[in-house]
């Protein structure tokens, strides 16, 4: 068999990348093209009087747009209808759109803009999660709470009788801009055929034509969804691109030319999803000896103006908020609160990010007050096989939390590392060192039994010459999915990687394959195409068994030869051309099923939440300068649970790339807004972590199989933000003795806090 899983194979679609050949939207020159502007909302919250169009322009120039205007129903499609595409009688955020336009070029597009006046009246917005529960005023459902959760396990209160602590805290968090490389953008093109093409840097393909099948008033033949090469997402283009999709969908129709549009990185700051800020509160039991007993745990994250998927970022949330720490008595509660700004949406972690920061800094709160140092109260209380989540979930198998734990830390020498530190860090040094860890886990896939209700396809072709096509709605935004996927089925056919590729993701050609989020990709479409490999390669063995009288049994394929024991038959190219003359096509379709015994009660929260999750831990070694409170990241060692490694190269990126969020979210990405608008809107103001800033890495890759998984491939996507933070903020107060518990953790905040005694 050709080894192609586990070998660092060069990304398929990294020379393009790197040589400037790829096709951006920007760089795409579409015929005929008009270009799009938008007219939003300036104020957080009000209802629209009037809407004035400036005669003295020549409107005849230019196509207009607003809500009358949308053939089918006036919103996007996800857990709920909410909101609207343009604005109707109420902007409820700044930077709502109200009036598309489309012109023949981008000045005069702009212009156009510039000439409609939108009047108002202003109404008292909302601002925060504190506001919102007030319900002064009420602007969502009759409690502002778009969505809420509870899980119980065991009792909570005979866990906190049976303690011999009990600590309390409370951790915030704020926003988080995904600031991808490329900004927002998409365009509309009309067919031969009357239908629609829009195409852009987008995630989700079938999100995006769900969405458009409603407003448009169509079904699949009236319109398909492109993705094109893309310049990174992180979650931000997950949800939104259904919003401005639908935008460019609307003024193509009424142009009946191609529109594009392609944000100003302002305008993306300013009108696009971001992490859900969050407050999030602890109570914990615990006996002398370290001894978990009970954990009670709150979140309230911040929505913004309208729901998006809100509900299921909140759900992950809560799954997570208890950790990988074993504790018969949970109640955990989550609710997240309507504002009146830009609505919240997907970031890489997916609410989890969040849920540990508290809980993470929360366990080293713990460890002080019990007098005990953070590594020895994680490893008393770390789960292993046979435990039980706070969902109540059985841990049954691919369990290396440990292992994670004791590398990490040997790795690193956090023991003697923590104690020197904490010693010499007691004196009134200019320069302090500090080390601090974190211990969570992610779980892999859709909670509980959404991936049986999700479509997952995917289809396989044989072609001449031996090449297989991949055709799946999974797209790559950078991650390298096109380049792992490809090696899955590239192993399992025991053929080269050279002949494998995946198929543009395109709606009126690849099946659904779900969306590309959930950390989902690798662990669960990764095996449909290692079944529909399967599958190619039976059939071939077949053909060759009649065609060379053999038996089938004796057959493999190695360095892409086919073998009867260790007789040569042909080579996979010749046998696939063979195949094809005489046999005609062969197409495999298959789709995904959750393997055997997933149990999961979503009223309640309580069963299988996930099919596997990955383990990981992180140690963040700092530098602090007790005078200007500045912080450096000297050195992260990680130590991750991946199951198996299918790109070792492309994994490290990953992971590492992932924690360089974590740390910007962490010391660095300080942002508010000013009545309802981001305050820093450009990357000049909107500070995250550059080369100088990066630490040096020490990626420990552990693997512990999941045996529904890809040759014991687990999620591994969304995993690195969830643990850097926390580990950093530990680190901090290793330091200087100075807990800070809101995010991001600037000088500013540790000169203010700076002698203050922890409470």
């Amino acid at each position: 068999m050709t080894e192609a899983v586990g070998k660092n194979v060069r990304r398929l679609d990294g020379y393009d990348k790197v040589t400037g050949a790829a096709k951006y939207l920007d760089d795409m020159d579409i015929p005929d093209c008009w270009y799009a502007s938008i007219v939003r909302s300036s104020i957080p919250y009000g209802k629209i009087r009037n809407i004035t169009f400036d005669p003295s322009f020549d409107w005849k120039q230019v196509v207009t747009c607003d809500y009358k205007d949308i053939p089918g129903s006036n919103c996007t499609v996800f857990l709920t209808k909410d909101q609207p595409i343009l604005a109707e009688e109420y902007v409820r955020h700044v930077g709502e759109a109200i009036v598309l336009i489309a012109a023949p070029t981008k000045d005069l597009a702009n212009k156009a803009k510039d000439h409609v006046k939108v009047e108002y009246e202003e109404l008292a917005p909302i601002f925060t999660i504190e506001e919102s529960k007030k319900k002064n005023p009420v602007i969502c459902n009759n409690d502002n709470i778009q969505s809420k959760y509870t899980i119980i396990k065991g009792d909570v209160q005979k866990g906190f009788k049976e303690a011999d602590h009990i600590i309390e805290g409370e951790y915030k968090t704020g926003f988080h801009e995904h600031l991808y490389i490329e900004p927002n953008a998409m365009a509309a093109m009309p067919r031969k055929d009357g239908g629609i093409t829009v195409l852009g840097g987008l995630q989700c393909p079938y999100y995006v034509l769900k969405t458009l099948k409603e407003v448009l008033g169509t079904d699949e033949s009236g319109v398909n969804v492109r993705q094109i090469t893309m310049g990174g997402a992180f979650g931000g283009k997950e949800d939104y691109p259904s919003l401005m999709g639908s935008y460019l969908a609307i003024l193509t129709r009424k142009s009946e030319k191609p529109v594009k549009l392609v944000y100003s990185r302002e305008e993306d700051i300013v009108v696009t999803t971001k992490r859900h800020p969050s407050i999030v509160t602890h109570k914990t039991g615990v006996k002398k000896d370290g001894t978990i007993t009970a954990i009670e745990v709150n979140l309230d994250f911040d929505g913004g103006a309208y729901t998006t998927i809100s509900p299921v970022v909140l759900s992950r949330g809560i799954i997570h908020s208890a950790g990988a720490y074993k504790c018969e008595h949970v109640l955990a509660k989550a609710a997240c609160y309507a504002t009146n700004k830009v609505p919240y949406g997907a970031y890489r972690g997916f609410g989890v990010p969040q849920a540990f920061y508290g809980l993470e800094m929360h366990i080293d709160k713990v460890a002080k007050n019990i007098g005990m140092n953070p590594y020895n109260l994680r490893m008393k209380n770390c789960v292993h096989v046979g435990d039980t989540l706070a969902t109540t979930q059985l841990l049954k198998e691919s369990v290396a939390a440990e292992e994670c734990l004791v590398k990490a830390t040997q790795a690193s020498d956090f023991l003697n590392k923590w104690k020197k530190y904490s010693e010499e860090n007691k004196s009134k040094k200019k320069i302090k060192k500090g080390i601090g860890l974190s211990f969570y886990m992610h779980g892999g896939a859709f909670t509980g039994s959404g991936e049986s209700i999700m479509t997952t396809e995917v289809e396989l072709i044989l072609k001449n010459g031996g090449k297989v096509i991949i055709l799946t709605g999974s797209t790559d935004m950078g991650q390298g999915s096109h380049t792992v996927l490809p090696q899955i089925a590239a192993q399992t056919l025991g053929i080269s990687i050279d002949y494998v590729s995946c198929h543009e993701p395109d709606t009126a050609i690849v099946p659904d394959s779900g969306p590309t989020v959930a950390s989902r990709t690798t662990m669960i479409v990764g095996t449909v195409v290692e079944n529909c490999a399967k599958s190619i390669k039976d059939s071939l063995y077949n053909f060759v068994a009649e065609r060379h009288a053999v038996e089938k049994e004796t057959l493999n394929i190695k360095n892409s030869v086919i073998y009867s024991g260790n007789e040569q038959i042909a080579d996979f190219k010749t046998v696939s051309d063979r195949y094809l003359e005489e046999a005609g096509a062969l197409k495999v379709v298959k789709r995904y099923h959750l393997p055997p015994g997933i149990k999961w009660d979503a009223e309640k929260h309580l069963g299988d939440a996930y099919p596997c999750y990955s383990w990981a831990t992180d140690v963040a070694e700092v530098t602090v300068d007790m005078e200007t409170f500045e912080v450096s990241v000297d050195k992260m060692t990680l130590a991750v649970d991946v199951g198996k490694a299918v790109n070792p190269n492309l994994l490290e990126g990953n992971i590492e790339g992932g924690t360089l969020q974590a740390l910007g979210w962490g010391i660095m990405e300080d942002s508010g807004f000013k009545n309802g608008r981001p305050i820093n809107d450009r990357m000049q103001t909107y500070m995250i972590p550059t080369v100088k800033d990066t630490p040096e890495w020490n990626t420990i890759i552990v693997e512990e199989p999941f045996s529904a998984g890809p040759m014991g491939a687990k999620g591994v996507g969304e995993l690195p933000t969830d643990g850097g933070a926390p580990a950093i903020a530990n680190a901090i107060y290793n330091a200087t003795g100075i807990r800070v518990t809101e995010l991001p953790i600037t000088p500013e905040k540790l000169f203010v806090l700076q002698g203050k005694t922890e409470k």
